[in-house]
């Protein structure tokens, strides 16, 4: 089967029509880590029979056990949809093991540092590819914080990668219930049993983050946690919960007083709701999406349209120095 792309294997594996709302879920292959058998869905939503030019590009990253049903639903529902009908290109990506990417071989040993340097700068490049320019990026939890890592470890390039990020409920600590003995001395972890989410985590990578929380917690500084924050230039806009027990506005606040974009809002919003339930961060459930549209909106739509394109090339610089 003929690739979708000049910078790795890509191929076409659904092609859904939601009454006009369209569905393309593409399977990227980036050969770019110890793992071969990584492969991630991107899912690229639009309308029928819209302009064929789209606006500017979008890539929405879920947190922990979730997927890409984080943004929408094909009833009609999330800020994924709203984004589309205000003519934004969107784009929906699913981490190793979740949704529709499969679990890759070494599934178990997955960590964040290896979607930040591998899966995320893959995911930009094929995404630029198609649109000719950086997209802005909207993570959700632990989502956002992956992108940060990325851009931190400078894996993700600043303005030519991400154009501007959006994180919603984004820590430096955990974003789920303490994990108990019993569920540390397991090798995965049930989101749906646990009522945590959706997906299976490792439970390896869930350590990796509750380790740097109580690290957090000893030495009251979020850079010895994550040093590099103060490098941060991308338009960035934070958003936290209030009352939400699992991650407090605190901790947002503190992640993103760390980071030194010239160029940054902090927002606090009221999601109450009956329909929310208490096991999962407030602002990671897609019924909180009508209190966070109107200023996602505001956010991407105070952007010039970007210009010009290079993940081609630092792509390929990235594959080679990997």
């Amino acid at each position: 089967m003929q690739s979708s792309s000049q910078l790795f294997p890509v191929g076409l594996i659904r092609a859904e029509l939601y009454g006009n709302l369209t569905e393309d879920v593409y399977l990227l292959k980036p050969n770019n880590s110890p793992d071969p058998s990584v492969e991630l869905a991107l899912t690229r939503l639009g309308r029928l029979n819209a302009p064929s030019s789209f606006g500017q590009s979008v890539v929405l990253l879920h947190g922990a056990f979730d997927n890409r049903y984080a943004w929408y639903t094909p009833r009609g529902e999330g800020l994924a949809l709203t984004l589309v009908e205000a003519g934004f290109d969107v784009w929906i990506a699913e981490m190793r093991g979740h949704g529709l990417s499969p679990r890759n071989l070494d599934y178990v040993h997955n960590r964040l540092a290896d979607y930040a340097r591998y899966d995320l700068p893959a995911i930009a490049a094929f995404v630029e590819e198609q649109t000719g320019w950086p997209s802005h990026w909207i993570g959700q939890a632990m989502g956002g914080l992956s992108v940060l890592h990325g851009m931190v470890d400078g894996h993700l390039k600043q303005h030519t990668s991400v154009a501007s990020l959006v994180m919603w409920g984004t820590t430096l600590e955990r974003q789920w219930r303490p994990l108990s003995w019993i569920e540390r001395r397991r090798s995965i972890l049930s989101g749906h049993r646990t009522q945590r989410g959706a997906e299976d985590e490792p439970v390896g990578l869930l350590v990796d983050v509750e380790r740097g929380s109580r690290a957090l917690r000893l030495r009251k500084e979020t850079i010895s946690i994550m040093p590099g924050l103060e490098r941060i230039t991308v338009p960035l806009l934070s958003m936290a919960a209030h009352h939400d027990p699992l991650v407090p506005v605190e901790q947002c606040q503190a992640l993103f007083d760390a980071c030194g974009a010239p160029r940054k809002i902090f927002q606090t919003v009221d999601v109450s709701s009956a329909k929310l339930a208490p096991t999962v961060p407030l602002l990671s459930q897609r019924e909180a999406h009508t209190h966070l549209s109107h200023l996602v909106l505001d956010w991407l739509n105070s952007f010039a349209t970007p210009v010009g394109s290079t993940s081609l090339h630092s792509y390929g610089a990235l594959v080679a120095s990997g």
